[in-house]
């Protein structure tokens, strides 16, 4: 990899990026605290899906200080259907901190914003350079792709060596414009450069310095190693309903969805009966009804599940009771327990 070649895709980037770029709430304007939010939200979520979580975020958050003080029930309220929720967590945190330790305003270079909780490299580069210009790179999976072809790298990106040699090389050929140079690698990697199925060269502002166009590459390149196979749990599911009633726990405050709100629920054991498990609960069965299957994929695990809808004779003390609608509005139910929450009514 030479400094050489990869200056020359400089201009053409900056260039394609500003009669390219699209049309997004948090483009309109500079400001620090939204392109931190809306880079939060864009993790493992696409564009099109945040568009309205950001702006229903912003409108009830508009400041630092107001994403400081917001209750954490209420914060995860908001962001239900993003997923992953101890990004919020470390929103509200890193919030709480820069009102202690910057007056409420946000920190204004990349070495005081990676230091925030749930701000890593890349998203620490992105907001200093989109926001303040500073010239330090902003490396996600877009950027590594995109670079990786235009060299005809055969490194596997996804180890950390090749993520630091790429953002070491971007960092000596970062222009003036910092912000709109790392805009246009990203934005080119989501709509000409992308992962799957073939890339669009022919639309390419970078196809006459790519090497892996050239040498017939870009089908190989990026190179990637297999992911380990995902754990697979099967679990039970269970939709309680004492009157007008429904039961939700609180989750342990460590590991998956950590201090989340879910239905009761349990790994199945051919051992034991449905009846078992609700008796273990001190329930007592008036009806059950069969929900269906449903799955939901995490980073390393797979849960595949059967549910059930029960009505009881009287509550337990094992679990929260509470009305349909004070789910709806007040309490945040993970992504995983979506087809269950629907089928409530």
């Amino acid at each position: 990899m030479e400094e050489v070649e990869l200056i020359k895709i400089v201009k053409p980037i900056v260039h394609w990026y500003k009669a390219n770029k699209r049309i997004l709430p948090w483009r309109m304007e500079k400001n620090p605290y939204a392109i931190w939010i809306s880079e939060i939200m864009l993790q493992q979520t696409r564009i099109e899906a945040v568009k309205v979580y950001y702006e229903r975020f912003m409108k009830e958050l508009p400041t630092v200080e107001a994403l400081a003080k917001i209750e954490e029930e209420k914060l995860l309220k908001l962001w239900e259907g993003l997923g992953y929720y101890s990004r919020a967590k470390n929103l509200k945190k890193a919030a709480m901190k820069i009102c202690e330790e910057y007056q409420g305003s946000m920190p204004k270079c990349y070495e005081e914003l990676v230091k925030l909780p749930g701000i890593g490299e890349y998203t620490a580069g992105a907001i200093a350079s989109i926001a303040y210009n500073e010239k330090v790179p902003a490396v996600d999976g877009n950027v590594l792709r995109v670079i990786s072809r235009i060299i005809a790298s055969t490194k596997d990106i996804l180890l950390l060596d090749t993520k630091r040699e790429i953002t070491k090389e971007l960092k000596e050929i970062m222009p003036t414009e910092a912000g709109n140079f790392n805009e246009g690698l990203m934005e080119l990697g989501e709509r000409i450069c992308i992962p799957n199925g073939e890339p669009l060269c022919s639309k390419c502002p970078l196809q006459a310095q790519c090497v892996a166009y050239k040498q017939g590459l870009t089908g190989q390149i990026p190179v990637r190693t297999k992911k380990t196979k995902r754990k697979q749990e099967k679990r039970w599911i269970f939709v309680l309903e004492c009157e007008d009633r429904i039961a939700i726990r609180k989750r342990e405050d460590k590991g998956l969805l950590a201090g989340m709100y879910e239905f009761p629920n349990v790994l199945e054991n051919h051992q034991n009966t449905l009846q078992q498990v609700l008796q273990e609960w001190g329930l007592k069965i008036i009806k059950i009804k069969e929900l269906g299957e449903a799955k939901h994929i995490f980073s390393h695990i797979e849960w595949n599940m059967k549910g059930w809808k029960v009505k009881v004779k009287q509550k337990n003390t094992k679990f929260e009771w509470v009305k349909q609608k004070e789910i709806i509005k007040k309490y945040a139910i993970p992504e995983a327990f979506r087809y269950y929450k629907d089928k409530m009514y």
